[in-house]
């Protein structure tokens, strides 16, 4: 008998250790692998894009990389998650690096993913092995605002209220209005409207929110990796302002787009994949 109850508790310490120990962790994303090289691509899509976005440059490189494609929870039809933040999303990204041993991967950042590229580098500088940030700043808001200082307890209530208020119609017609201001390829502007429209709109409300916050201005002086950062073709014109947000950042690499606007994967193609090639090669 004693032997029989030792057995069962045996039994059910496995099976308690098998149910904590064997829980997949949960991240703040979906993610598509593609490809079998030796080094390791991690593209994170921009603000309320989907991980589609790079499906144009996955094609020219995943002969030669693995890759793995990002769409973030609640952006582009993807199920939401709670507690979305900068942040968490950063954190999200590192553990999935770390819990898939993925070794010294790059990462391809663009707008907001940018920004998570260069918070990534910044906070964990022996993870990374290069970055590529395609049209994003250190600090947004400083770029209108130079003595721009984060708020500490930032509350998104109001912009997630205003964001959650507006009729279906009201958000497509406010996206459809932005998108020209973003992308100058009208054969893609219906679809990237789309993933705006599909994005849950508590989580749009609140990331739009909470990197506008975000001030990476001094973190990135962290950064040992080297950086190529793409920017779209105006912002030559405000290059001294750009530069000087990146001044931290001693292995920055600065390549101005000769066409188009905020996509510059669709814009300025050519010039674009050229750019990730010589970097990425």
């Amino acid at each position: 008998m004693k032997k029989y109850i030792i057995l069962i508790i045996a039994f059910l310490f496995s099976a308690l250790c098998l149910n904590v120990f064997g829980q997949t962790r949960q991240f703040p994303f979906e993610i598509l692998k593609t490809g079998n090289g030796d080094q390791s691509i991690i593209f994170i899509p921009g603000f309320a894009s989907s991980g589609d976005v790079w499906n144009e440059t996955k094609a020219a490189f995943e002969n030669d990389f693995t890759c793995y494609t990002l769409t973030m929870a609640g952006f582009a039809g993807i199920k939401p998650q709670s507690n979305a933040s900068f942040e968490n999303w950063k954190n999200g990204i590192v553990n999935y690096i770390k819990d898939n041993t993925i070794e010294k991967p790059i990462l391809i950042g663009h707008s907001m993913g940018g920004g998570l590229a260069l918070a990534i580098a910044s906070d964990y500088p022996d993870l990374i092995s290069k970055i590529v940030v395609v049209d994003a700043l250190p600090c947004l808001a400083a770029l209108n605002d130079p003595a721009f200082k984060s708020k500490i307890n930032n509350d998104c209530s109001s912009t997630v209220n205003q964001m959650t208020g507006l009729t279906n119609d009201q958000f497509y017609d406010m996206q459809k209005k932005t998108m020209p201001r973003l992308l100058a390829n009208t054969s893609k502007m219906d679809m990237v409207v789309d993933w705006s429209v599909k994005s849950d709109r508590t989580t749009f409300g609140q990331m739009y929110c909470d990197f506008f916050n975000v001030d990476l201005r001094d973190r990135i002086s962290q950064i040992k990796c080297p950086a190529l950062i793409l920017l779209e073709s105006y912002f030559i014109n405000l290059k001294p302002a750009i530069e000087d947000q990146y001044k931290n950042l001693k292995t920055a690499n600065f390549q101005y787009a000769t066409n188009g606007l905020h996509f510059i994967m669709y814009d300025d193609t050519a010039w674009y994949l050229e750019q990730l090639s010589t970097f990425l090669k």
